[in-house]
């Protein structure tokens, strides 16, 4: 399998990236220890949406239950009377992802459907000329996604018709911190602008938790299954090399946006591996912190050190190859990833 592999070391400030249902940074127990975490989940929708930013017209898929307005859109756009799209959207939707029959004050699905507005333009040309709606969901193929790589590169689940489902060719792990990490207890207080001056105390006192770490951070990009019919074969290789292009750049400098406007944690990484291989499946190198990072003069310069470490190890003992491999700030952003997209197609 080619494939593509961003071994990421980057350390973020006090912050709260990604919280739990208890509003408090995520963590997880690795080596022993408690280490701060970001889920893969939180990561993935930061990169999905700064790749939106960087290539709008090949990233246009948008993962919602709100589907009805604008397959409603689509069909009025290929010629269907009002009260027939709207009987037809409703029977697709609920062919595909169930009506939520507890929706009162809009048409809405049970659950997510990734979808991209070439995907509803098909769907909605196909039912015009039908009103099948099997035979319409059946005329939905890679070519009608060929707009969204993000449904090609992060997958989408179909329960209710296999047929549209799409694997991920994308591949990512949990960010963890190197070393051990406790959350921390930050109580504020906010003034009441128009409380009289002889009335002591805040307006209202709360706790939130935060924590700063320096992570490991791991993704892989599936090139093979990227090219394939079923993913984006129908695309040029230049095309495929722009899409490639942009997974890469918004994988290395997206931050979830969590409190962004109070703990602003946007950095950018202090170094970053760019490998590719012909061959075998993408390795992670989160074993060179299963002993954990301790140092009192920071973490990111040891972190880097074992990172390089491992990948040394890797090769030596199990004899890794690739085609390629090369580390930011070795060389600049730009020679980097015109390095690794002239290797990828």
């Amino acid at each position: 399998m080619k494939h593509l592999e961003l071994h990421v070391i980057q350390s973020v400030p006090v912050a709260c990236l990604n919280r739990d249902d208890l509003n408090s940074p995520k963590t997880a127990v690795f080596g022993g220890v408690q280490r701060a975490r970001v889920s893969s989940q939180s990561w993935k929708r930061a990169i999905r949406e700064l790749a939106k930013e960087i290539a709008p017209e090949q990233f246009r898929g948008e993962r919602t239950r709100l589907m009805y307005d604008p397959l409603v859109k689509a069909m009025s756009k290929a010629g269907i009377a009002e009260k027939e799209a709207d009987e037809g959207a409703r029977k697709i939707i609920d062919e595909l992802v169930k009506l939520d029959a507890k929706s009162k004050d809009k048409v809405k699905s049970t659950t997510l459907y990734f979808m991209s507005p070439l995907e509803l333009e098909t769907i909605a040309k196909t039912y015009a000329e039908n009103k099948d709606v099997k035979k319409t969901l059946k005329a939905v193929d890679a070519k009608s996604l060929k707009d969204a790589a993000d449904i090609s590169i992060f997958g989408r689940m179909v329960a209710n018709d296999h047929s549209l489902t799409v694997e991920a060719a994308s591949m990512f792990s949990h960010a963890l911190s190197t070393h051990k990490v406790d959350n921390e207890i930050d109580f504020f207080s906010a003034v009441d602008d128009l409380q009289p001056k002889e009335e002591s105390g805040a307006g209202m006192t709360s706790t939130l938790e935060f924590n700063s770490a320096t992570y490991y951070r791991f993704a892989a990009l599936n090139l093979d299954m990227l090219a394939d019919i079923e993913h984006l074969g129908s695309l040029s290789s230049e095309e495929r090399r722009s899409v490639v292009r942009t997974f890469i750049e918004a994988t290395i400098k997206a931050v979830p946006s969590a409190r962004k406007n109070t703990m602003n944690g946007n950095t950018l990484p202090v170094h970053v591996l760019g490998v590719v291989r012909e061959k075998g499946h993408p390795i992670q190198l989160v074993n060179a912190f299963e002993t954990p990072v301790k140092s009192s003069q920071g973490y990111t310069a040891r972190s880097v050190e074992l990172l390089k470490e491992e990948y040394a190890k890797l090769k030596d003992t199990w004899g890794v190859e690739a085609i390629f491999e090369q580390a930011i700030p070795e060389v600049g952003f730009k020679t980097f990833i015109d390095g690794m997209v002239a290797h990828v197609i």
